[in-house]
């Protein structure tokens, strides 16, 4: 899975005239998920041929996401929305070395009406060039325009084969999509698109917000909702969720999902002595990829000694306390009961454990190991080769767990009892913002 670097940025672009705020509860989204072909121009004709057909909503819905191929080492960088597809691999191992840019362009005219449609579109429209121009009819109501940008670090992977996909199975590009919610406190964006007119575009320049230092932001922990929280994304053959990978041009819906053959029955045959050793090959390369792993694990320290001793301590004086005290001798036939005045021998402390959570942050490292096994004409293997573990990629998670351990010993009263016994036998149990543009 690639790595998202430095989260999504949300730009507020004042493009336009009389721009008008989010009104409380509007929702809208741009692109479609379900898409997968392209049947405009490629690339796109100059914006002054952006008539008839190419002017059209449905053209221009499709002309509102873009693939920015980032390379920081050249002069010239790609323009937004410039290309409306996912390159191909090679494109992006060969001229992309700082990543690739996702970018969706929402629609910033408004039937001044309805906050939200039964499709979520039909009540917004595109100006006549995506991102600035002139609003259609019916839609005349300019909001503020609002662009997506998120990069990906696809150059991490330069040395792999294969292709990116995205986890709706949408290995084109064309079904890349964004979804909006208004959530601002009342009257707060208006305010701003009326007095942050600063051509600088950053929010700094922007009094009406109060912006939290870097430490502040540090200080916020999301807890993760319990149905995300075990949710395995990584160790996948295939896509999360058993999602269909369509690479189109049909339309993707309704959403198709692979399905996992049932294991074979065991067969009373007798296995093949080159099964058996290919078996054996296999084996041995798994337990070095393991031994790697567990090298690995003890370089990144994720050993936790301590707390293997504090609880080994506490183990071993619980298991001395029970040999001490439930020790018994054979018991001798049965006899009358007898009552006896007895004192407790003094007992053993009892160890207390409480637990201290909280926010923890683990870091996942990916890595990979090529085994190549070499057979001959008949399947039977030859050799084994084993590669050097590499690490793929790293991420972090922030989770809640125990970060202390403390053990404190009880000791009861002793008390002094009759007791009645009876002897018997017993078992125990970027820079691209147009006009007036602020990034928040």
């Amino acid at each position: 899975m690639a790595q998202e670097e430095g989260g999504m940025l949300a730009y507020y672009l004042l493009n336009g005239e009389n721009i008008k705020a989010f009104p409380p509860g509007f929702r809208m989204l741009a692109g479609d998920t379900f898409q997968r072909n392209f049947t405009w121009p490629i690339p796109d004709p100059p914006q002054s041929l952006w008539f008839g057909a190419q002017g059209s909503q449905a053209a221009l819905r499709q002309k509102a996401i873009g693939f920015n191929c980032m390379n920081y080492n050249v002069p010239y960088q790609e323009g937004t929305l410039k290309r409306h597809f996912m390159p191909s691999k090679e494109f992006l191992d060969e001229n992309c070395p700082d990543g690739l840019r996702l970018e969706v362009m929402f629609p910033s005219c408004w039937n001044g009406k309805d906050i939200d449609s039964d499709d979520h579109k039909s009540h917004v429209a595109y100006p006549d060039l995506v991102m600035d121009g002139t609003c259609p009819e019916g839609f005349e109501t300019r909001l503020v325009s609002l662009l997506y940008e998120t990069i990906w670090n696809t150059y991490a992977f330069r040395h792999m084969s294969g292709k990116f996909v995205f986890a709706n199975g949408d290995p084109t590009g064309f079904g890349y999509h964004g979804d909006f919610m208004e959530g601002w406190e009342p009257g707060v964006l208006q305010k701003a698109v009326d007095t942050c007119t600063n051509p600088s575009g950053e929010v700094q320049d922007c009094p009406i917000f109060h912006l939290q230092s870097q430490d502040d932001q540090r200080k916020c922990h999301f807890e993760v909702p319990d149905d995300l929280k075990d949710e395995n994304v990584h160790s996948h053959q295939g896509l999360p969720g058993g999602v269909m990978i369509e690479e189109g041009p049909a339309y993707a819906f309704p959403i198709k999902y692979t399905t996992t053959p049932a294991a074979p029955s065991p067969s009373p045959t007798q296995t093949p002595d080159w099964l058996d050793s290919l078996s054996a090959s296999l084996s041995a390369g798994l337990d070095n990829l393991h031994t790697g792993i567990d090298n690995l694990n003890t370089q990144l320290g994720l050993v936790a000694a301590e707390t293997a001793e504090i609880a080994s301590t506490s183990s071993t004086s619980s298991t001395s306390s029970t040999s001490s005290t439930s020790s018994t001798p054979s018991p001798s036939p049965t006899s009358a009961p007898t009552t006896t005045s007895i004192s407790t021998p003094t007992p053993t402390p009892t160890p207390v454990t409480s637990y201290v959570e909280g926010p923890v942050t683990k870091l996942i490292v990916h890595v990979e190991r090529e085994i190549i096994l070499e057979c001959d004409e008949q399947g039977k293997p030859l050799s084994t080769v084993t590669g050097d573990l590499r690490t793929v990629s790293t991420d972090t998670a922030t989770i809640t767990q125990t970060v202390s351990t403390d053990i404190s010993m009880e000791t009861p009263e002793i008390q002094q009892r009759e007791v009645t016994r009876v002897h018997k036998r017993h078992g125990h149990g970027h820079g691209h913002l147009h006009r007036r543009g602020h990034k928040i």
